[in-house]
């Protein structure tokens, strides 16, 4: 389909599609805060203090939509800022969660700014303000009418650490004379793994165009950041209650159902390990209120961290469960964990990353859900780096086991790291292509 069709019917359905969503962002702005502040930024109106600093830097324009895609646009930021300390970075976001995240990182350097909507006068009037040498999209993220006043302006696009599974091919080649003239513009792709190629390729970008240099998310580089978390979270668990030398079985990004599975298989896991505590780190934050209700009416002992105080209740204090309920630290919960099980491969669909905790050298179990990390869980089985098990009843005994057996534990951590080397530096290579810089290694 000509280039000019598929843009003609983009901001045809554009409008409508926005003003159907309009009463929930308007819900979410309310119940999040900062309202005014995303109106205004996400129509292209900035305060002077913000103009002022986009003023002749020439920046990279960096684009994340959620918690999690900030977060490895930090990590990359930290790489471009070491390798170019003069560099100017402007990096947005599209939901309010992920710019709170981001703004704790403003920098002389750095300014952090909503996405504009992806209307063509706005998308003109902000790419004007900022006058970006390149914009970097973090792995899925493709805005049309940006994209294409960026190419039209010869300003080069790339994407970076791009993720496609197999179901988000199959749902882009079902729609590929639409998808096709969009993606075709982007001037170069960053993949993972060799089978990344064939999948970027088959919607429409040009093989000679992509690179392979591992996964920056999968690159496990500690920082002084981190650090700082770790240590934070430490004090917090020891201040509100969990003994000093329990072990920690940790659910990492949990949907509805799985709280109340872990909380369950942690009460029962106490009687042969009475130094067993648990920690629930919810996908979505918002949840905490939720969860921490369903559990104190099974008689349980939440522990909420944002309100930084217990919940009312009776409860026997060996059935306490600590939630965090806060966004961006999900990475220093996982030092802090003896066990590892990863939220929505349980009870939900698609599952959610499995190798942050393997990077933090924790023996790491996934459920049968496991979808949108097909080629990685694979990866890891094969080299018995990561445990799948097969259904919820398959929970219990298997937790029981890695308690009880530091020797497979140690297995599968060095498994799991062995299998994950060739992510080791994709951070500094994806730097390095972005600035222009030849690869070291």
């Amino acid at each position: 389909m000509p280039r000019f069709l598929v843009y003609l019917i983009y901001n045809s359905l554009l409008p409508g599609v926005l003003l159907l969503g309009l009463p929930a962002f308007i819900v979410k702005g309310i119940k999040r805060g900062g309202l005014a502040r995303n109106f205004r930024q996400r129509l292209g109106w900035f305060h002077g203090q913000t103009l002022h600093r986009f003023e002749g830097g020439n920046p990279i324009w960096i684009h994340a939509v959620s918690v999690g895609e900030v977060l490895l646009a930090l990590k990359l930021i930290e790489a471009l800022h070491a390798a170019a300390p003069t560099k100017k970075i402007v990096l947005s976001t599209t939901t309010t969660t992920a710019f709170d995240v981001a703004d704790e990182h403003t920098h002389e350097f750095l300014i952090v700014i909503h996405n504009p909507v992806d209307i063509p006068f706005v998308t003109s009037h902000v790419i004007k303000l900022i006058d970006p040498e390149q914009l970097i999209l973090i792995e899925a993220e493709i805005w049309p009418n940006l994209i294409r006043q960026l190419n039209n302006r010869g300003i080069p696009i790339r994407l970076i650490n791009a993720r496609l599974s197999p179901r988000s091919q199959r749902r882009y080649q079902k729609a590929l004379s639409l998808i096709k003239p969009i993606f075709s513009q982007i001037d170069q792709v960053t993949v993972p793994f060799e089978g990344d190629v064939d999948r970027w390729a088959s919607v429409g970008i040009n093989r000679d165009r992509i690179c392979v240099l591992g996964s920056v998310k999968f690159d496990n580089t500690l920082t002084a950041s981190d650090n700082h978390k770790i240590n934070k979270l430490k004090e917090w668990l020891i201040q509100h209650g969990l003994p000093c030398h329990s072990r920690i079985m940790l659910g990492g990004s949990t949907h509805d159902g799985e709280e109340m599975l872990l909380a369950e298989t942690a009460q029962k896991l106490k009687v042969d390990h009475p130094d067993l505590e648990l920690v629930i780190i919810p996908r979505h934050a918002e949840r905490g209120g939720e969860i921490a209700k369903q559990l104190e009416t099974a008689g349980f002992l939440p522990i909420l961290q944002k309100t930084n105080e217990a919940r009312a209740g009776s409860s026997s204090s060996k059935k306490k469960v600590w939630i965090a309920n806060t966004t961006g630290e999900l990475r220093a919960w996982y030092f802090l964990a003896e066990i590892v099980v990863v939220g929505k491969s349980l009870c939900g669909k698609g599952g959610q990353n499995p190798v942050e905790p393997i990077l933090t050298g924790k023996p790491t179990i996934v459920g049968p859900n496991m979808e949108n990390f097909a080629d990685i869980v694979s990866n890891l089985v094969k080299a018995d780096g990561i445990v799948q098990i097969t259904g919820t009843e398959s929970l219990f005994p298997t937790v029981d086991e890695l308690l009880s057996n530091p020797t497979r534990c140690e297995v599968l951590i060095r498994n799991g790291a062995a299998a994950l080397e060739r992510h080791r530096g994709a951070t500094k290579r994806t730097a390095n292509l972005i600035l222009g810089a030849p690869q070291t290694d």
